[in-house]
């Protein structure tokens, strides 16, 4: 008999998606007939009055009811704290508020001084993420860094130094917790022509969460005409649609037991966007849990 895999089977590691906090509670209820096992709520530069516990729980209701098993894998906070007030004091909170959520993951940005060379933000990062990894470490919370780079690079940018390894290392040397980790994505390293595979394996034991984000790379474009002729040579594509040896990294992540979700970071297909959004979603869905083995075939008792 062949069985759809039921997640019991699969706790070490679901497929899921972002919905964003402002319609949780609809996008989560409209969604999960389609199969998705876990969901990232992602809140902007700030909380505003949300009352997070009130949320967690009108959201945990709603799973509960639900025959699908899903979970809150992370929230995710996504705004400068070394530079916004308000965003700092906001970490603060959401880290209180996680298990509200059923989930030990909080996710964001580290923020970074604008304009300025990266390890000039790092004063800024210890003085800010030393105390909020102490509080994290008090309520059993994992910080894991988006690396993003929002557009910067190592002399200057606005919002995110932890975009690439050799900050990773400067940040994790400043603040020495276990606490801190990483929201890792392949497509973040493809744009800047970093094979994701290697950089897997180095850090893994750091990578807490993974957005199911994938690029696609146009080397025509790029053997014609370079990358600063104006000409797109690079798009950021749901899984499936792009250039990612899923099964390679999802054996790999296995291999390491890594315990987390792959939640599938939408919104950003050229093709597979608009009214075909969750069209595109749902194919990823599938895609990755193919890549994850596919169908659960029970072993027989003998």
């Amino acid at each position: 008999m062949t069985l759809e895999m039921p997640v019991s089977h699969v706790p070490t590691l679901r497929i899921g998606t972002l919905v964003q906090a402002e319609h949780a509670v609809e996008t989560i209820k409209a969604i999960l007939p389609h199969g998705f096992e876990s969901f990232q709520i992602t809140f902007g530069s700030n909380l505003g009055e949300t009352d997070l516990f009130a949320m967690g729980k009108r959201i945990l209701d709603v799973l509960a009811q639900a025959e699908h098993n899903a979970v809150i894998s992370a929230l995710g906070l996504y705004g400068n704290p070394l530079t916004d007030p308000q965003t700092a004091k906001d970490w603060q909170r959401i880290i209180e508020a996680a298990g509200a959520f059923g989930t030990d993951i909080i996710a964001g940005f580290t923020g970074r001084i604008p304009d300025r060379p990266l390890p000039e933000s790092i004063q800024a990062f210890t003085a800010c993420f030393g105390p909020l990894a102490a509080r994290a470490e008090d309520h059993g919370v994992r910080i894991a860094f988006e690396n993003c780079d929002m557009g910067g690079d190592w002399e200057r940018g606005d919002w995110n130094i932890a975009h690439c390894p050799r900050a990773w290392e400067m940040m994790f040397d400043a603040v020495p917790s276990d606490s801190l980790g990483l929201e890792w994505e392949p497509c973040h390293q493809m744009i800047s022509f970093i094979d994701p595979l290697p950089q897997l394996k180095d850090w893994i034991q750091r990578i807490f969460h993974i957005h199911g984000k994938d690029a696609q790379i146009d080397w025509d474009v790029i053997r014609r005409h370079g990358i600063r002729s104006g000409l797109p040579f690079a798009w950021h594509r749901t899984p499936g649609f792009g250039d990612t040896d899923w099964i390679r990294l999802i054996s790999h992540l296995r291999q390491h037991s890594y315990q987390g979700s792959i939640d599938i970071e939408g919104w950003h297909d050229p093709v597979y966007c608009d009214a075909l959004e969750m069209t595109g979603q749902v194919h990823a869905l599938r895609y990755l849990k193919e890549c994850r083995g596919g169908k659960f075939i029970p072993n027989p008792e003998c």
